[in-house]
């Protein structure tokens, strides 16, 4: 696992921060939009494009999280990461995962 982004809590509930990847460095806005079934509910801008999609989760542990797809032409595949709060200010590490083999 590795830290790849960093953000903070914004007006109207977006988050706004930088990832950066070997590949990405990038500013980036997750903005909330109106989830239906299973729907995201953030969509992920770098500047005006859209790089990806995040949906509000639970961890086993009962933890809330965000589990985040990333995806750009330049990617050789897309990343999978989750954006966890670091503490009660409104900061939140993007951490990326390897998938698991099935």
């Amino acid at each position: 696992m590795a830290n790849i982004g960093n953000f903070t809590r914004a007006e109207g509930g977006s988050l706004t921060g930088t990832i950066k990847t070997l590949r990405l460095n990038t500013k980036a806005k997750f903005v909330p939009i109106d989830a239906t079934g299973n729907g995201p509910d953030f969509r992920i801008f770098a500047g005006y494009v859209e790089i990806g999609a995040a949906w509000k989760k639970t961890s086993q542990e009962g933890r809330p999280y965000i589990s985040v797809k990333l995806d750009d032409p330049s990617l050789a595949a897309p990343i999978y990461a989750s954006l966890h709060e670091d503490n009660e200010d409104g900061e939140f590490s993007l951490i990326w995962t390897r998938p698991q083999a099935k």
